[in-house]
């Protein structure tokens, strides 16, 4: 009895012990990057806020009314070479507090737990919304609780890898959700959400600047933008713009690490230089347009981008000249954020509520997912021990030097007129915040002093914004826009004022729209002409031929300007025919070679029935390595191990197998038709008793799911990437053995493939 009790007294005083040194690294051992591994820009500071224990491999964040940092945490991702646990549901959501304000967290709190790779969260309508492949959920918030879950879409991520899969949920200024590597964009309307197709952008990342246009990228490509506002290019469903949407905006892909770098195809020629450096961005991701008011004024709106191979963070300045944007390498030669820690991976970056930005470091050795893990990087992270680097994860903060700790505005708990002031806010989270609370609350108090801000001339941000507010909880009007583009407002105000006015169009209005848009006309100004050529479409509709000369007279001042033309067959949506008889009738049209060659084709696709593909594509796909080693996991690593290294006595290895590395033919021979020992691999027989069973009888498997294992194959287990066609693949199912069902190795080697 004694030696119980004193037993429970030990334990409980062990108990106590750990739980005290917990609480002393939270809260007096404060975590600090090393000295001498992070180099970031002269005249900023960079400090970690988050880190482990508190969170696990971050990325994906927002930041909550009271500033308080939501994370998710994909901890399955690549935790070992052989990505085993992938499919554990261990991801978390997780909120981050500074319980003692100093501006480092030291409490955290699950919210969501047991999520399968989760990828991207959004604080909005007072709820989140998150993604979990492959769906995409959306929660009430009740005592940092979740309520009420509702399924907003089945498909959000359905197929493709984990590096391959829609992700950033990102609200916009025009009070919808969009994201990276997805065609479709969400809003909720009256308790109702809404799904609808948009353009296609990027991979891993979205963010936006202070009007609104969307920038993305992808793994190769450091910064790709739009030139115009969302959605606005593309209501032609029978054409595909492409001058102004998905613009690459650097034309220089140069990344500049301090260290000899570890990437996939590193064995390849120009990938490294001669001391093993990067050359060129291999995984750009996680962009973000600076919109904070708290660095120097050279830095706002520059565009900062992730490159996690080469463990940096790069800094753009972006220009915008004629309708276009162009960005340049900020400082020649030089990273903002460099570091020699192979362990730091920022993959996301984001403005937050106190107007610095935060980096999303997931602080892990393994960054290349499985399906597109070559040998070479394989055998880096290997020799490295890379693989090491596991359990751990960070939230950086970049500030100014002489910036000081701002105390945090509970914004949530602010008044309908607080709310409308913050519109006026240079800090861009706080107007992004403050509008959608606005809209939230839905408040008729709001409405007048929204209308008064939309009339003042000398802040163009906030009259965009209160007409988007106003949109939102449908308190703006026709009036109100037809004052607006009648008054001396900025350009970029009257382009988003033509965007909204077409939603009201009506033979009540056309008259004065009309009046309003030749006026518009006689400035000559070339942005506000492109967005009238952009959004005219439904005024056509209802004055075909009044509206078809303002189009030529457009047509005629950008003749050779194939964004204005391609504006002017977005706006004649159905009425391509008849603006043909018209062009015919009035005039000689020889010189407008660009639109009768655009307007010809449109009318074609339409016989045709052929639309833009972002109207008949369901999903993000499944890029063909992702697909293929998903059938390698369920078929053949059993036999050959998940590692390509073999199994004794059960299968030989593909790991620089003949078989892998020689022939693309010969090996889908062998998928298809299987093969018997011995078999000879590496100059080592294999005398195995087994035999591999080919996979042309089985009626499930398609000459496409052939492709993708070959795909997977190349790249998993070889330094071939040889594509095979789906035309050979059916060709070979025809070859097939003399005897036994399955070819010998003798039989196989004289068929000469």
């Amino acid at each position: 009895m004694r030696s119980t009790i004193t037993k429970t007294i030990l334990v409980f005083l062990l108990g106590l012990i750990l739980l005290f040194t917990g609480y002393y690294y939270i809260f007096y051992n404060k975590p600090t990057l090393p000295k001498g591994i992070y180099q970031i820009e002269e005249g900023f500071k960079l400090e970690i806020i988050a880190s482990e224990p508190l969170i696990e491999a971050p990325v994906a964040m927002d930041f909550d009314d009271e500033g308080r940092m939501w994370v998710v945490e994909m901890k399955g991702y690549m935790q070992n070479l052989e990505d085993s646990g992938a499919e554990l549901p261990n991801g978390t959501i997780t909120i981050l507090e500074d319980l003692d304000n100093d501006g480092i967290a030291d409490h955290s709190k699950k919210f969501i737990d047991s999520l399968v790779l989760p990828r991207a969260i959004a604080l909005v309508y007072g709820g989140l919304l998150y993604a979990e492949p492959p769906n995409l959920w959306f929660v009430n918030i009740k005592n940092d609780k979740p309520t009420h879950k509702i399924l907003v879409d089945s498909l959000y991520s359905d197929g493709g890898s984990v590096e391959h899969q829609p992700n950033g949920l990102m609200m916009h200024i025009d009070n919808w959700i969009y994201n990276a590597k997805s065609n479709f964009r969400y809003q909720m309307k009256n308790e109702k959400w809404v799904k609808e197709p948009t353009s296609f952008r990027g991979q891993w990342g979205i963010t936006k600047d202070n009007f609104g246009r969307l920038y993305y990228n992808n793994n190769s490509t450091q910064l790709i933008g739009d030139y115009v506002l969302p959605n606005t290019a593309i209501k032609n469903h029978y054409s595909k713009p492409n001058s102004v949407l998905n613009k690459t905006l650097t034309p220089d892909q140069r990344v500049y690490p301090l260290h000899p770098t570890s990437v996939n195809r590193g064995d390849q020629r120009w990938v490294l230089d001669w001391d093993g450096f990067l050359v060129n961005v291999t995984s750009a991701c996680g962009p973000m347009i600076y919109r904070g008011d708290q660095f120097p004024e050279a830095y706002y709106e520059n565009a900062f981008v992730c490159a996690p191979e080469a463990n940096l963070v790069k800094r753009n300045i972006l220009t915008y000249k004629d309708n276009k944007v162009t960005a340049q390498q900020a400082i020649p030669k030089k990273e903002f954020i460099a570091s020699t820690d192979e362990g730091f991976r920022p993959v996301n970056l984001y403005n937050g509520p106190d107007g610095n930005m935060y980096v999303v470091d997931m602080h892990r050795g393994i960054i290349q997912d499985k399906a597109f893990l070559t040998p070479y990087l394989q055998k880096e992270y290997a020799d490295k021990k890379l693989d090491t680097i596991i359990g751990m994860g960070r939230i950086l903060k970049v500030s100014s030097q002489n910036s000081t700790l701002k105390e945090s505005i509970s914004i949530g708990k602010l008044d309908t007129e607080a709310l409308v002031g913050l519109l006026k806010s240079t800090n861009g989270w706080l107007r992004d915040r403050a509008q959608q609370l606005l809209i939230l609350k839905n408040s008729d108090a709001a409405i007048p002093l929204l209308k008064e801000m939309t009339m003042n001339i000398t802040d163009p941000m906030s009259q965009i914004h209160a007409m988007h507010t106003l949109n939102g909880i449908d308190a703006l009007d026709y009036e109100l826009l037809e004052n607006i583009l009648s008054s001396n407002s900025k350009k970029n105000v009257i382009s988003h004022a033509l965007v909204l006015l077409e939603d009201f169009a009506s033979l009540n209005h056309l008259y004065s729209a009309h009046k309003l848009i030749e006026d518009l006309l006689q400035k000559n100004n070339k942005e506000v002409d492109l967005y009238i050529a952009i959004t005219l479409g439904e005024w056509v509709k209802l004055s075909p031929e009044k509206s078809f000369h303002i189009l030529l007279k457009l047509s005629h001042r950008y003749k050779n300007d194939k964004a204005y033309q391609e504006a002017i067959i977005n706006s004649l949506r159905g009425t391509e025919n008849e603006f043909l008889v018209f062009l015919n009738q009035i005039e000689d049209t020889s010189s407008e070679t660009i639109l009768l060659t655009l307007l010809s084709k449109t009318i074609e696709n339409k016989s045709k029935d052929l639309k833009n593909s972002i109207y008949t594509k369901t999903s993000a796909g499944t890029d063909s390595r992702a697909a293929g080693y998903k059938m390698y996991r369920n078929i053949c690593a059993a036999c050959h191990g998940i590692d390509g290294a073999g199994i004794d006595g059960l299968a030989p290895p593909l790991i620089e197998s003949e078989y892998v590395k020689g022939s693309t033919e010969r090996l889908a021979l062998i998928i298809l038709h299987g093969l018997s020992g011995p078999v000879h691999v590496n100059g080592k027989l294999y005398d195995m008793n087994g035999v591999m069973p080919g996979l042309a009888n089985n009626s499930d498997i398609t000459d496409k799911d052939v492709q993708d294992i070959i795909s997977y194959l190349n790249n998993a287990f070889s330094n071939k990437y040889e594509d095979i066609s789906l035309e050979k693949i059916k060709s070979l199912r025809a070859i097939k053995p003399k005897k036994n069902n399955t070819f010998s190795e003798k039989e196989l080697l004289k068929l000469n493939y």
